[in-house]
């Protein structure tokens, strides 16, 4: 069963919103008045009411504060390995593509664009209430060409450097049978790391034109990552915000807590 977090707290904050204005605006009053009267004891609020009133701050406080600044997510899938892995709970930046209405996901505020290497949250475009976390490798006008292994950004060939075999662990552990490869890519102004399986074919090569406010994005796990290769364009309107942080690694195959990864910066 999907529940959208986002509609829920929305929905709460209002409904709990609406009750704090009416009491301040006209139960109080109403309730005093009635104290003086004589017909009610106390001008304390109905226990509804109360638990309303109480919530309310923090509701809101949650909704602006994962709405507007920072938002947690959970890496469930190894597409971004090696940068990313299975069991790593991020932070994700939500002002830096500008400030979105929550549930509505308009921007109303721009404060900055993705740019060429930015591991970014957004909605899966076949399917909006899942949100997905890739690289972002084409940016609008960008021809992006995949083959061999090697991305190519309007026509020129994006940097890589072998860094030896790749080892996972726990829940990220290789395939059987299989021996990956590590690789540094140059991407932006940082290079970050790649993983590719020499000995699996690319997928149909071919080149993609980025349309206007759009962008293209792939997973550092590049023959283990559904991405625009197969599914297109991620639009400007589905973005959520950039990863920055890893808070936590869980993974009880090797001990639960990974205090090694927390607090990683990604790159």
């Amino acid at each position: 069963m999907y529940l959208d977090f986002a509609l829920i707290i929305t929905v709460l904050t209002l409904l709990t919103g609406l009750v704090w204005a009416l009491d301040r605006f006209w139960l109080r009053k109403r309730r005093r008045q009635r104290l003086v009267d004589g017909a009610i004891d106390s001008d304390q609020p109905s226990k509804p009411v109360e638990l309303a009133i109480s919530v309310f701050p923090v509701l809101l406080l949650v909704l602006l504060f994962r709405s507007f600044l920072f938002e947690p997510f959970k890496i469930p899938s190894g597409s971004m390995i090696p940068t990313l892995w299975i069991g790593d709970f991020i932070v994700v930046n939500k002002y830096a593509y500008g400030l979105r209405l929550p549930v509505l996901n308009t921007r109303f505020l721009e404060i900055g664009e993705p740019q060429r290497g930015d591991v970014m949250v957004f909605r899966y475009p076949e399917d909006q209430r899942i949100n997905y976390i890739k690289r972002v490798v084409g940016l609008p006008g960008d021809r992006v060409v995949y083959r061999n292994k090697v991305l190519f950004i309007n026509g020129e060939p994006v940097l890589q450097e072998p860094l030896g075999n790749w080892v996972g662990e726990g829940l990220n552990r290789n395939p059987p049978g299989t021996r990956p490869q590590k690789r540094s890519e140059l991407l932006g102004e940082e290079p970050h790391h790649i993983v590719v399986y020499p000995e699996r074919p690319d997928r149909q090569s071919r080149d993609w034109v980025v349309p206007e406010g759009h962008y293209f994005v792939l997973g550092d796990n590049r023959d283990q990552s559904l991405d625009s290769r197969a599914w297109g364009f991620v639009p400007e309107e589905l973005l959520v915000g950039k990863a920055v942080m890893i808070w936590m690694h869980w993974d009880c195959g090797r001990g639960c807590v990974d205090w090694r990864r927390i607090g990683d910066r990604i790159r």
